[in-house]
């Protein structure tokens, strides 16, 4: 019988979904991996998966909880994290009560589920922290908080010990993460981000759920720190080839083993390096206004390397009058762009109704009326859901207008695509640092992200980025360390953490 790990994500995309690819990872290697999901996610679980040899999904249920209505402020956000943490438990009882039953080897949560360690505790299942995000970001946070930098002056530079040179501090960096994030598009739920990242307000203090309240500052300690106290070790999803000196760096530094596991993005990606990839062998397309057919088209019309693809994630973008910024930028620019416009939680892909700016409460919607129009075959303006895999992998891209959420980077360099650098909050702001300054493949939209992003800015960075052979050069060179598939480092870490626990297991079996 193999030896169960369960895994644990948080809510959202950019969270299951490297979740899901290291289930077939620990699969491959005899490991029965058991994703543990709230059954409000399943419907984003592909059929695939299911059938996956070795593979479980475990769902908790999301009934309504029984017993006296709870105070309508504590409800919206608080509810799945009590029920997560009730059905969990019930859960692990429920398969200890069976005949054949065999205790998880250990659990791997995703760092934002650190509030679950006690049930896995109280059960005597060992847990491993995993970072969705890159160790650049737990090791600037780390050696920033050491540093404590806040008396940096304009002009100044502070390098950070142990850490690469080109990641000295500048004022721009402590002002850039002091910028208060716009809301998530559609006012919504929990926002997807890494070890760095944040969810929107914590419960209050006790409750099961993330104990966060908004974007970590700079110089605190990081909140990783402590969550990570209780695990044997750290995940995260990154490679030696793209960020050894950081996965080194956190490893020294906590003191326990980190396996640099990633990047976790689909087996097709990596098995069609050099072609196209078309996004439907990997993931559903959901509600969008191209086809993915019509948008290779549009993309084979376009010269090699000159198309900008615009696009800022599904959790959080520019505020609605940088997005007016933008679009004046993109309309007086004389490139070719797609640009990906999030669709508003609840309404369905289309302009939105009403007058241009108007917006559901809750929500700031943003939708360029009349530029589809004006810039004609130049612009492709995609509503809701964008292949995402395809126009990266497509040879007329020649550069990405980028938030740096951590899947979106990787996604990007791993395909040769530099970028055109605007983070919006937390962790994005670090990996944006790591593609600029260390990895020397992008440029940062503004010298300072802490102000309103001004058109020239924009228009300046695409013609700097799009006209950059250099650039290109380094781009396509850095993707050739994946051109032979999944980072031989982290098949060699997977290995690794496979012997760490049958090893482990062993010695308590004793």
């Amino acid at each position: 019988m193999a030896n169960e790990i369960w895994i644990v994500p948080f809510f959202g995309q950019g969270h299951l979904l490297p979740l899901m690819e290291l289930c077939k990872h620990l699969a491959s290697r005899n490991f029965k991996a058991v994703l543990v999901i709230s059954s409000n996610l399943s419907s984003s679980i592909p059929s695939s998966l299911r059938q996956y040899p070795l593979v479980e999904i475990a769902e908790i249920s999301e009934a309504p909880p029984s017993g006296p209505p709870q105070e309508p402020s504590s409800q919206p956000h608080h509810r799945p994290f009590g029920q997560m943490a009730v059905g969990l438990e019930k859960l692990i009882s429920t398969r200890n009560e069976s005949p054949d039953s065999v205790r998880p080897l250990c659990a791997v949560l995703d760092n934002m589920m650190s509030w679950t360690y006690e049930t896995f505790h109280k059960f005597e299942i060992p847990v491993v922290s995993f970072f969705t995000s890159g160790a650049c970001t737990a090791a600037m946070e780390y050696a920033v908080w050491k540093a404590h930098p806040i008396d940096i002056k304009p002009g100044e530079t502070r390098l950070l010990p142990g850490l690469p040179e080109e990641m000295a501090l500048t004022v721009s960096d402590i002002k850039g993460q002091s910028r208060p994030p716009p809301f998530p598009i559609g006012g919504g739920g929990p926002p997807g981000g890494p070890g760095a990242g944040f969810p929107p307000q914590g419960p209050p203090h006790g409750g099961p759920g993330p104990r966060r309240m908004g974007p970590p500052k700079l110089s605190d300690q990081p909140m990783w720190l402590e969550e990570i106290e209780q695990s044997i070790g750290v995940m995260i999803n990154t490679c030696d080839e793209l960020e050894h000196p950081f996965i080194e760096y956190v490893s020294n530094k906590i003191e326990k083993p980190v396996w640099g596991v990633g990047p976790l993005l689909p087996e097709q990606y990596w098995k069609s390096a050099g072609s196209v990839l078309h996004d439907r062998e990997v993931r559903t397309n959901r509600k969008s206004n191209f086809t993915e057919d019509e948008v290779n088209e549009w993309l084979d019309s376009k010269p090699r390397g000159s198309v900008l693809y615009v696009s800022f994630g599904s959790e959080v973008g520019p505020t609605k009058e940088e997005y007016e910024i933008l679009a004046e930028a993109l309309e007086a620019s004389t490139q070719p762009f797609i640009w990906v416009v999030q669709v508003t939680a609840g309404r369905p892909p289309g302009p939105p109704p009403g007058p241009p700016g108007s917006s559901q409460p809750g929500s700031e919607a943003y939708f360029p009326h009349g530029l589809d129009t004006r810039v004609g075959k130049r612009g492709m303006i995609i509503h809701g859901w964008a292949p995402q895999l395809l126009i990266l992998s497509h040879p007329s891209t020649g550069g990405f207008l980028s938030h740096c959420g951590w899947n979106s980077t990787v996604e990007a360099i791993g395909r040769g695509v530099p970028f055109l650098a605007w983070p919006i909050r937390g962790d994005q702001h670090l990996d944006a640092k790591l593609v600029v300054s260390y990895l020397k493949v992008g440029y940062l939209i503004s010298e300072d992200i802490s102000e309103t992003i001004k058109k020239e800015d924009i228009t300046r960075g695409i013609e700097k980025l799009l006209s950059d052979e250099e650039m290109k050069q380094r781009a396509v060179k850095l993707s050739a360390k994946f051109e032979h598939g999944f980072p031989t480092s982290s098949v060699a870490a997977l290995d690794a953490f496979g012997d760490f626990l049958r090893h482990k297991n062993k010695a308590s079996s004793h």
